[in-house]
């Protein structure tokens, strides 16, 4: 046998490390600004968005659901940008750059086909303030800690 034939293959990373540290990182910076500027009522929106209006009013299990929602979300989303970098070597290469963008895809996101529907159905037309602080609270506190995650954890 030569030496050649004795090497191991090479083994893909682990992406969990890299989607559950990027998806909370990025829960945890987008639920502490949603609180500082919306109020510690955030959670029962966002349980709103499955449950309707009535959420609003919920008790400590709608507030549970509402934070675990919200965490679930922003797993997918650092799913679903782990998936892509296996495939786009370029997403780990420039983290910086592709994950403001991530930032502003996962924003549209949200706006143009999550929350019309939802059971809340929110729609435009929105405030140019409100939409600004959006698109930086999703760049720099979303895309950014997923990106640079998955770029830490692919080594």
């Amino acid at each position: 046998m030569t030496t050649a034939s004795l090497a191991l293959p090479a083994q893909r990373p682990n992406a969990l490390p890299a989607i559950f540290v990027g998806g909370l990182l990025a829960g945890s910076l987008d639920l502490g600004s949603a609180f500082v500027t919306y109020g510690a009522g955030v959670p029962r929106v966002i349980a709103g968005g499955l449950l309707g209006p009535g959420a609003f009013h919920g008790g400590a299990g709608t507030y549970a659901l509402g934070i675990a929602l919200h965490f679930f979300i922003a797993t997918s989303a650092a799913t679903v940008y782990c998936a892509a970098s296996r495939r786009l070597a370029f997403l780990k290469e420039h983290a910086l750059v592709c994950g403001l963008f991530y930032g502003i895809a996962v924003f549209l996101t949200m706006n143009l086909v999550v929350l019309p529907l939802s059971a809340l159905h929110v729609r435009g037309p929105f405030q140019l303030a409100g939409l600004i602080q959006g698109l930086l609270v999703h760049m720099f506190f979303i895309g950014l800690p997923i990106s640079f995650s998955v770029r830490h954890f692919a080594k």
